[in-house]
């Protein structure tokens, strides 16, 4: 059964869709059954640009173990790309 569950999280940022590169301001993020990847279950992010309509998206499935080792990931690139470059850790306010 689907449980139609969205985490909805504000960026700042791009993403490179069918149509090239877009603006994007939310990320759509939910556990459900895939569209296309060969899983039972899998979490889905859609990175959209709501401030435009939404019309366009950049998606993703991965199973949870991907999910979990690409959260690990971007935390660790975070951490050390921060410290070579000694930026703050946030630019941007959270929401």
């Amino acid at each position: 059964m689907c449980s139609y569950i969205v985490e909805k999280a504000k960026l700042v940022g791009s993403a490179k869709g069918a149509n090239g590169w877009m603006r994007i301001d939310t990320a759509n993020v939910y556990y459900d059954h895939p569209f296309h990847a060969q899983l039972d279950h899998a979490l889905g992010i859609d990175f959209v640009n709501e401030s435009e309509g939404g019309r366009e998206r950049v998606a993703v499935e991965l199973s949870a173990d991907s999910a979990r080792q690409l959260v690990e990931k971007i935390l660790a690139a975070l951490a050390s790309g921060e410290a070579e470059h000694g930026e703050a850790r946030r630019q941007m306010e959270p929401v």
